[in-house]
């Protein structure tokens, strides 16, 4: 890896279906991720996805671009937007890349990562820092 190296963009489709099992393993029943009156009447435009749902998602993505979870040493965000799941079968698209923004001094590469919904950013200044292995990939 070296800076300016770009990884594929991963795609996951989110659905209620999935916010369902989020919500049971997580325990995070919420309704502003099931039911679109509750949504809506704290003034989101439906029912989002969990946040730390979207942000597991681009820490999948890069497990997957750095040969799995065991290359990660650290992953932080913000949550910039949330994602909307429509009720239907089609869901809502997140979309995962990342491009490599620099190694340390230490080895370490920093990946910055880059998540979308229809466009709109959902996570702000993601970042990864993982093991340069190259070996792993």
């Amino acid at each position: 890896m070296q800076p300016g190296t770009e990884f594929p963009a991963q795609t996951y489709r989110v659905t209620r279906a999935t916010l369902v099992r989020y919500a049971g393993a997580s325990g995070d029943f919420n309704p502003i991720h099931w039911n679109d009156r509750q949504a809506t009447a704290v003034g989101l435009p439906g029912v989002i996805a969990h946040g730390m749902l979207t942000m597991g998602l681009a820490g999948q993505a890069v497990a997957c671009w750095v040969g799995g979870t065991a290359a990660i040493v650290e992953f932080s965000t913000r949550f910039a937007n949330p994602v909307v799941v429509p009720d239907d079968d089609k869901g809502a698209e997140v979309v995962i890349s990342g491009v490599v923004k620099k190694i340390h001094d230490d080895g370490l590469v920093q990946i910055d990562v880059t998540a979308t919904c229809e466009g709109d950013k959902v996570l702000g200044a993601a970042k990864a820092l993982v093991r340069n292995n190259d070996d792993n990939r």
